[in-house]
């Protein structure tokens, strides 16, 4: 640390000259890219659909497909077959020559491809059921088998599959404006999804053989039609998810008559399929607002699960709005449920699970379905469907409109440690939070994951910590992503990426966004800035189908903060948080002039203006300067500060501070991405201060800043990212003095 005198002299104007830089060649590859300018170049142009506020345009339309399903599921073959009728609205100003229909099942079908393109290897050793599954049994064709497709007529229609997608060939376009009806037949072989894996499938009790079933991508699904791709028909590889028109569904499910059900919907004949008590059970808990009333109780569960019904039970569901559609009947289900009051409606909240999952389940699962529900409510807009309903089912965590499947049970013996139940509760926070995002804010999950994976996840993050219990949550915090954002570059993808090219998917569609958009309600822009532009964002586009580019213009248009550089950095480029403190230099006062100070350079501003007594630092290593550079000065003309002081008023000097240290401390940057500086500082009595300078002063210089500190007490310790907020990757260059980082041995 350098050391240097502060003088004071005669007014002359001291303002810094101008002088011109020359860039060195590794200067300037930093510049090449402005971080601070605008996206114009990675951003689609506003239009009459989308505009450049981030809201619908005047000429923003939407696709709608309702559909009429019966369906019935053979328990003992494990098998659903089905027929649907699908009325579909043109409200695009095209024509549609050919209508897109997704077969997601073909994704497990014998001829699919998704396993063709995903790298392959030998273990040493295996599990002798993985081994037999992988090598020696011959699975069951888990794909669509479609028995005809057909107009409203009754007529044959074209079409042609192609793997995980299907084309109706249209005899004459579909108009602007008009609507076409036509069926569909169809079954598959559902599958054992912890044997043959999958998003839905059935879970199998060896003890009694009864199976859980959690059906969704069950029946042939309309693509989405809009302004931004038209068709999205890209094929089902296994890792991006859903892309689907809003519709309402009227669907009739044939289950054994010893199911307990629950479904996308209202039920529309519960006095039907429950018994008289189990009814009115139901009636209590939609005025029971503390705890869940037990609607099927564990005994009579208990009881269902030792038999096998011949009979059928067809339950009757009914979904308004709605972008899909999934189902969840065992008779071995638990089944419980309350009712939840947001701002306007009351909604119910509800859980299914077998017995296996007590006592965790019936103690936990539906008031957490509840506590999310007014959790992501407060901070969008009221949950706008009648129910949200949490099914156990082991190893999964998917969601659908309405409900959703969750992992977590206890032991043998019916004990949970923290760690399941914390897993458990995140994991039912983050599927029935889906409801908001993608089920109402309906972004492309096909082709862009984070769009609801990320902001789910920030979404989980909050409402965790406002459980009040010091929840341990996995992404939002800005520590836990530093491992994947310091990591190797070759493994790292932009957060701008598609689904299925993304390597550490977790870290990059929910970590890093859920990450992101913590560190921008807290660090960058503040909670009421934020919360306002979010909120208009997820008003704006709820029941409609969003892009990135509405987002990112949403947040910025709703708050009035230039945010294109985080965007830029944190979600198009794989940069890393690094800032650091260079150098520290020291200054103190001195009174008494010296022969030194005639050779003080003196220099004058852009104006040339007087502006009365200035103080001047001189350093002492560069005190003898260049004859060229220096204009001598009488000693005798020197003002000193006790004689600038002694010409104000004594209300003046009362108002003036009196720092007796004097700091200036470079902060460089090593990491590429741009972030404010969080500094506090610790004076030796142990008091602290806390600074934040915005990211706008990396603005002139994208490698250093400079900061001086006045003080009336002397620094002990300055520290960058004391709370780490940053996602700072490396703390060893944060303080100064430099300190030794205690290691986990430590």
């Amino acid at each position: 640390m350098k050391k240097i005198i502060l003088f004071f002299i005669l007014p002359v104007a001291l303002f810094a000259q101008e002088k011109t830089t020359t860039v060195t060649s590794k200067q300037q590859g930093s510049y090449d890219t402005n971080k601070f300018s605008q996206m114009y170049d990675l951003l689609a142009t506003p239009n009459m659909f989308r505009t450049a506020s981030g809201a619908p345009g005047p000429a923003y339309y939407q696709q709608q497909a309702d559909y009429k399903i019966d369906i019935e599921l053979d328990d003992k073959k494990a098998k659903l077959s089905g027929s649907e009728t699908i009325t579909y609205y043109n409200n695009s100003p095209d024509s549609l020559e050919y209508l897109w229909i997704q077969l997601d099942q073909n994704q497990a079908s014998e001829d699919s491809e998704s396993p063709l393109a995903e790298s392959d290897k030998m273990d040493q050793t295996y599990p002798a059921s993985t081994f037999a599954n992988k090598f020696l049994e011959k699975g069951l064709d888990r794909g669509f088998n479609l028995e005809y497709v057909k107009d409203a007529n009754g007529k044959a229609m074209s079409y042609t599959v192609n793997h995980t997608m299907m084309r109706i060939n249209l005899a004459s376009p579909m108009k602007q404006n008009s609507t076409i009806s036509f069926s569909i037949k169809w079954s598959y072989n559902i599958n054992d999804y912890q044997k043959d894996g999958g998003r839905s499938g059935y879970e199998f009790f060896e003890k009694e053989g009864n199976r859980l079933y959690v059906i969704a991508q069950f029946y042939p699904r309309m693509a989405v039609y809009n302004d931004v791709e038209g068709w999205q028909n890209m094929q089902f590889w296994g890792s991006g998810e859903f892309a689907l028109p809003f519709g309402d569904f009227d669907v009739n499910i044939t289950v054994p008559a010893d199911h307990v059900m629950e479904a996308t919907g209202e039920l529309m004949n519960r006095s039907e399929v429950f018994t008289p008590a189990q009814v009115k059970r139901y009636e209590l808990a939609q005025k029971s607002f503390d705890k869940p009333v037990v609607i099927v109780t564990q005994a009579e569960a208990e009881a269902s699960e030792k038999g096998f019904s011949d009979k059928k039970k067809t339950w009757k569901f009914s979904a308004k709005n709605v972008r899909d559609f999934g189902i969840a009947t065992s008779r071995k289900f638990i089944y419980d449920a309350m009712a939840v009051q947001l701002s306007d409606k009351v909604v119910m909240a509800a859980s299914v699970y077998p017995k296996e999952a007590n006592p965790l389940w019936g103690e936990t699962s539906t008031i957490t379905v509840a506590h999310t529900l007014k959790s992501y409510s407060s901070h969008t807009f009221d949950y706008p469907y009648p129910k949200a309903v949490s099914v156990s089912a082991e190893d999964q965590g998917m969601e659908y409109p309405m409900i959703c499947w969750n992992f977590g049970r206890p032991d043998a013996n019916g004990v949970t440690s923290e760690q399941v139940k914390n897993g458990m509760m995140g994991v039912v926070i983050h599927e029935v939070g889906h409801n908001f995002f993608p089920m109402i804010v309906n972004s492309d999950e096909r082709q862009w994951t984070w769009m609801d994976e990320g902001l789910n996840s920030f979404m989980e993050f909050m409402a965790e910590q406002e459980l009040g219990t010091d929840f341990p949550s996995r992404r939002g915090p800005a520590k836990n992503i530093v491992p994947y954002m310091s990591g190797d570059q070759k493994f790292l993808e932009p957060i701008m990426s598609n689904s299925e090219s993304i390597i550490q998917f977790g870290n990059n569609a929910y970590g890093k966004p859920a990450t992101g958009l913590n560190i921008l309600r807290e660090t960058i822009m503040g909670r009421e800035l934020f919360d306002y532009a979010f909120k208009v964002y997820s008003n704006r586009w709820k029941f409609k189908h969003p892009t990135p580019e509405d987002f990112f213009r949403t947040m910025e248009d709703a708050s009035a903060v230039d945010l294109d550089w985080f965007f830029r950095g944190w979600f198009y480029s794989t940069d890393f948080v690094d800032i650091g403190i260079k150098e520290v230099k020291q200054y103190y006062i001195s009174e008494t002039p010296t022969v030194a100070l005639k050779d003080a350079k003196v220099r004058k501003g852009r104006f040339g203006v007087d502006r009365g007594p200035f103080v001047y630092l001189i350093e002492e290593s560069n005190s003898e300067l260049k004859s060229n550079q220096k204009k001598a000065l009488k000693i005798e003309d020197v003002k000193l500060l006790s004689d600038y002081v002694s010409a104000l008023t004594a209300e003046e000097k009362g108002a003036l501070k009196s720092p007796k240290y004097f700091y200036e401390v470079e902060f460089n940057k090593p990491g590429g991405m741009i972030m404010p500086i969080l500094v506090e500082i610790t004076y030796e009595d142990d008091t602290v201060d806390n600074f934040k300078y915005p990211a706008q002063i990396w603005r002139k210089s994208n490698d250093s800043a400079k900061k001086v500190y006045a003080t009336e007490k002397a620094i002990k310790k300055i520290q960058i990212d004391p709370k780490l907020e940053t996602a700072d990757i490396d703390v060893t260059n944060n303080t100064w003095p430099k300190e030794k980082l205690k290691t986990k041995f430590d």
